[in-house]
Formats: C-alpha cells, sequence, structure tokens
C-alpha cells in the first residue's frame, strides 16, 4: 500500500483497534458455539505457538476447507523446487485445522489466521516475518496486507474470486481497496467475470487462474476402506455429498421412490454438526438410518449418515453416482465437481452452480447432468444402480486430467517472487 494511506483506511485501522480489547471476549464466546479451537485462541490474537523456521519464509492463506485444501499441491511443489524455503499455512476455521493436520507435508506449520486487529498482526508479522504471502481466493483484510507489504514481503493474490455484490461493496471505497489490491505484486482471477472487477477496482491483473482446479484427489484411509466394503456386502452406494439444509430432504424423497434392498445412501452433510438433521430427513420418509459418527453400521440401514471430517474420498471411491450438493437449493453456488471426476466417480448436480464455472464443460461433453427435482433424481438414482453411467464418469475424469494438468505451473512462478 502507498505510504499516504486513504482516510478509510486509516478509520477502519482505529475502529479495529479501538474494538481489540474486546477480541479475547468475542473469541470465547465463539469457542463456546464450537467455531473456535479453545486450546488455539492465541493464534488468533496473533500469538504464535510454534518457532519459525529458520531461513526463507513462504506464507500461504486460505479461508476455510477449500481453499485450505487447494494449497496442498502447491505447497507440495515448493518443498520439491526450494527445499530450503520454509512452509507457513494459515486458516480461519476449525474445520480446515482437522484436515489440514494430517495432509500437511512434513516441516508444513499450521497456525490460526490472526483477526485484523493491528495488535494481533503485529504480534504475527513480528514472530514469522514471511518473505512471501499466497493469499487464496477473496481474504482482503485491510490490516493483514498493509503490515505485509510494508514489512518487504512479496504478496500475491491467487484464485481470487469477487462476487457482484462484494464488488458493488467495495466500489463504495475505490481509494481504499484500490490501495489493497496495490500491495500485490501479482493476482490471478478465479475466472474472467472475477479478473473484470478486480481490474474495475484498480487491481493490475496477471492473469487467470482458478486453485481448486489442480488439487490432487481427495484421500482415503485403505483400511476403512476396506473396512466399508466388507460391511457393504455388495451393496450398491448413491452419495450425497456436502448437503445443505433443505437438500437432504429432497434427495431421500428420491431416493425413496427406487429404494431396493441391494441400495445405500450415504448422506454427508457439509457441516458434521447437522448429522443430527440429516438423520431426521431420512426417518421422516420411513427409511432405517445408521449414523457414522456413532460408530453404527451402515449394515442392514437404508440410509447412513456420515457425518464425520475429512472422508469424502473413501465415500467417493464407493459411489455409483455423487449428488454434488449445495446445488439444490439457492445461495451456496454449488460445490467442487473435479473432486468426483478426479475419482471416476459419476456425478450430478442442481441449477445452483454459479460458483463453479467448470460445470459448463462438464455438462456440454456429457460428462455430468443437472437435475431438477425430486422425480428427476430418482430416475438418475436408478440408472446409476443399472450401471448406466460408466461413460459419464470416464468423460469426467478426462476433463478433470486436462484441467489439472493446466494448473501445474503456478508454484514456479510464485517462487519466482522470492528471487526478485
Amino acid at each position: 500500500m502507498s505510504a499516504a494511506k486513504p482516510l478509510s483506511l486509516a478509520l477502519y485501522a482505529g475502529a479495529t483497534a479501538a474494538i481489540s480489547p474486546l477480541a479475547p471476549l468475542i473469541l470465547n464466546g465463539r469457542a463456546r458455539r464450537g467455531n473456535e479451537d479453545v486450546s488455539r485462541i492465541t493464534e488468533r490474537l496473533g500469538r504464535a505457538s510454534a518457532a519459525r523456521p529458520d531461513g526463507p519464509l513462504a506464507w500461504l492463506h486460505g479461508a476455510s476447507v477449500g481453499e485450505g485444501l487447494a494449497l496442498l499441491p502447491i505447497i507440495d511443489r515448493f518443498r520439491e523446487l526450494r527445499p530450503d524455503v520454509g512452509v507457513l499455512v494459515t486458516t480461519g476455521t476449525r474445520t480446515s485445522a482437522e484436515i489440514l493436520r494430517s495432509r500437511l507435508p512434513a516441516g508444513a506449520v499450521h497456525q490460526f489466521a490472526p483477526v485484523d486487529t493491528p495488535g494481533a498482526v503485529e504480534r504475527f508479522m513480528g514472530h514469522w516475518r514471511p518473505d512471501l504471502g499466497v493469499f487464496v481466493e477473496s481474504e482482503l483484510w485491510p490490516n493483514l496486507i498493509g503490515r505485509a507489504k510494508a514489512s518487504g514481503a512479496r504478496l500475491a493474490l491467487v484464485s481470487a474470486k469477487m462476487s457482484e455484490a462484494s464488488f458493488r461493496s467495495w466500489r463504495r471505497f475505490p481509494r481504499a481497496v484500490a490501495a489493497i489490491l496495490d500491495a500485490f505484486d501479482v493476482i490471478l482471477a478465479r475466472d474472467e467475470a472475477a479478473g473484470a472487477r478486480f481490474a474495475a477496482l484498480g487491481g493490475r491483473l496477471n492473469g487467470i487462474w482458478d486453485a481448486k482446479l489442480g488439487a490432487p484427489p481427495l484421500p482415503a484411509d485403505e483400511v476403512e476402506l476396506a473396512s466399508l466394503r466388507s460391511a457393504l456386502a455388495g451393496r450398491q452406494v448413491i452419495l450425497a455429498a456436502s448437503t445443505h439444509p433443505g437438500e437432504e430432504a429432497l434427495i431421500v424423497r428420491a431416493f425413496a421412490g427406487v429404494v431396493r434392498q441391494d441400495a445405500l445412501l450415504v448422506l454427508i452433510p457439509r457441516h458434521p454438526a447437522r448429522g443430527a438433521e440429516a438423520v431426521d430427513s431420512a426417518r421422516a420418509e420411513g427409511l432405517t438410518v445408521a449414523r457414522r459418527s456413532t460408530g453404527e453400521s451402515p449394515a442392514g440401514a437404508a440410509v447412513y449418515v456420515a457425518d464425520t471430517l475429512g472422508e469424502l474420498g473413501l465415500f467417493y471411491r464407493l459411489a455409483r453416482v455423487a449428488i454434488v450438493g449445495g446445488s439444490l437449493v439457492e445461495g451456496v453456488g454449488g460445490h467442487n465437481p473435479l473432486e468426483p471426476a478426479r475419482l471416476g466417480c459419476p456425478f450430478v448436480a442442481g441449477p445452483h452452480v454459479d460458483h463453479w464455472p467448470i460445470y459448463g464443460d462438464f455438462l456440454s461433453a456429457e460428462a455430468a447432468r443437472r437435475i431438477d427435482g425430486a422425480e428427476d433424481l430418482a430416475r438418475v438414482m436408478s440408472e446409476a444402480l443399472s450401471g448406466g453411467l460408466t461413460d459419464m464418469a470416464r468423460r469426467a475424469t478426462e476433463i478433470a486430467r486436462r484441467r489439472d494438468e493446466d494448473n501445474q505451473a503456478l508454484a514456479p512462478r510464485l517462487l519466482a517472487l522470492l528471487d526478485r
């Protein structure tokens, strides 16, 4: 950011400084509701719980699970190309921290991102002193970005997304957003529409790149996979992945119309805390239910609620077809279609997938299906149980392979910033 800070940013800094004494109270309240890790709240206040690695440090930040997972191939490539560079990963949610704990490579450090108050940011930056900062998607925190730039770190905003509503909000503060975007040495927008919005706000766009198009296939515990296959004893799995309120009821209604003894519907709520709601939706249709979080077996149940973390890869490997959630109701925008495609699992989605333009590629190539309502979904379920979607899955896997290959060159480009 320039030395002459816009008045709106100065007011923001003053306001966040004024309310910073309340930050511990707010964080503790969030912890009581299960939204913060009580044992690591000090990290949110900028107090590190790990030592800084020696030598140059690359800091990568993503808000939540999807952004954190999208960082993994970049981190692996960093470690391969520059083993002398330490890696710090920050995220903002408990779920992301729990999933990354088992997936970050050796030597990479995870911390919770600091709240955007001047004191927390100063403590964070004073300890970690990153040489490179990579922000994924839309994390435009003024204090954090301004302090990182002032420290001399090279900064990149990658897979940058911006909704129309956010664009309209930022346009009310043109000097502020221009100053924030000016801090970045590289800006890669997630798609053309986002690129146009960033450019209109004063950002120097360097290209298009979508972080989630280059992620590795979701992992699966081989022991659990073998155990589930044994428990299923040849039954065919229909998977509803990352579902949201209102979706489970529609899906179980469709399944109730085609239910048969050799079929099992697996419901995976996007947020595991909603497991009880998913159970209730299935029971409302008169279906027998087992729940994974309580250790129940799917044997004998018509519906299995997998209200656990980090197991999507497990069930994509078992499914005859996957319904990708967040697409059947308005307001979510869909979830990542590349996750089932990479694992050869045929998938369908509802009409609300505006956050994922790549759905257009899948649909035009007949590599996925759009579904409209329970009757349409019931027909797709019946077709999948009859083995009729294998060609669709093959085409989807090929699209995913090509798109992932196109996204392998980012890590060297970011590392080049370190050597400027």
